[in-house]
């Protein structure tokens, strides 16, 4: 499958070209993926407007083996189902106030997920800026709550393609070098916590930590 292109119109007035990623480039090993999907954009198409921005960061989560994952012990719950099924879903969930974004990763009935912890904005910055009400621009993305609330993704989002509009990955740049080190917030986790299992772009400013 070739993987499409859609022209949008940003809300600076720009016509822009993306190159959106097809089903087939979803089907790799998680920890591949998680690499993988750095330096592609994320892109979100809504009434008022399209925002977009390059992935910096990410963290896997393979379950049902990773105590830190939401599948851990094959747990299957209304939360969960969408893991459970085919790559390249959105996997979204709320965390307090905030709702988080992971992509499905991993075969069918393995379900595994790669959280978006971090973007570049590149497009829609002025309709970031008006809704995550912050002066500074390296605070808009720069966390998986942050990043979902400039972008207009929530719940509804859950269980769409990534694929097609009005939420998708598409290409982007190849980092010329990727740092790992241990996810964020993993507690009473035993070793899952150890695992190197966070990956990032090295230097960039938008990383969370």
């Amino acid at each position: 499958m070739r993987n499409r292109k859609l022209r949008n119109r940003t809300s600076e007035g720009n016509t822009v070209v993306f190159t959106v990623l097809s089903k087939a480039d979803f089907k790799k090993p998680t920890l591949e993926l998680a690499k993988a999907l750095l330096g592609c954009l994320l892109v979100k198409e809504t009434e008022l407007g399209i925002t977009a921005g390059y992935i910096v960061e990410t963290e896997a989560y393979i379950g049902p083996e990773d105590r830190a994952a939401h599948s851990y012990g094959n747990r299957r719950t209304k939360r969960t189902e969408i893991m459970f099924g085919e790559a390249g879903y959105v996997y979204t969930y709320q965390m307090h106030t905030h709702t988080l974004v992971n992509v499905v990763s991993g075969e069918i009935e393995k379900p595994e997920a790669v959280l978006i912890r971090a973007i570049e904005p590149c497009s829609g910055i002025d309709l970031m800026y008006e809704r995550r009400k912050v002066e500074q621009r390296i605070h808009l993305t720069n966390g998986p709550g942050k990043l979902t609330k400039a972008m207009g993704i929530n719940m509804d989002d859950y269980g769409r393609p990534l694929f097609e509009r009005p939420i998708y990955i598409a290409e982007g740049y190849t980092p010329k070098s990727i740092s790992t080190g241990t996810r964020i917030g993993i507690d009473n986790t035993g070793e899952a916590k150890n695992y190197p299992w966070r990956f990032w772009v090295s230097g960039n400013l938008f990383v969370s930590k």
